[in-house]
């Protein structure tokens, strides 16, 4: 029963650090000033434990700052953030992010093209489709990084 109790309090106390970690973790969020998506995604990512910071820019220099960090317009999306060194473009999961951060494969980061219903700052109405994270490579090639299947 105690080795039960010490077990489960490690458990939580792992938890606990990855949540740490990711507190500790701030998030860029480049976006236009009207996009609402955007900032339902920070609050995904802020209740998820990240610490969120929005900079509005007018659209033409948020697509030049797309293009300037290697993101390949076939993954561009709403909103583009810097996170410890990785770009992650659109409607990135933070359990997504939180592998990324943990495995730091050579990359420029990740990230979801398009809106699609159901990821995290489109959750909205009831409606939902599957959908991918590309991790972008340093060449600007990308594969599946995972696979978020419709609910």
């Amino acid at each position: 029963m105690i080795f039960r109790k010490l077990i489960i309090a490690a458990v939580l106390g792992l938890g606990l650090a990855a949540q740490a970690v990711a507190q500790e973790t701030p998030v860029q969020v480049m976006k236009t000033s009207t996009c609402g998506c955007c900032v339902a995604w920070m609050e995904h990512l802020n209740k998820n434990g990240f610490v969120t910071h929005g900079h509005d820019m007018l659209h033409e220099a948020l697509i030049r700052y797309k293009t300037d960090k290697g993101v390949p317009e076939e993954i561009s999306s709403c909103h583009t953030a810097n996170v410890d060194g990785y770009i992650v473009e659109g409607h990135v999961p933070a359990v997504d992010i939180r592998r990324l951060l943990k495995e730091r494969p050579d990359a420029i980061g990740i990230g979801v093209p398009g809106m699609p219903l159901g990821s995290p700052g489109m959750d909205f109405g009831g409606r939902n489709q599957a959908f991918d994270v590309f991790l972008i490579k340093s060449d600007g090639t990308t594969e599946v990084f995972s696979s978020h299947p419709a609910k």
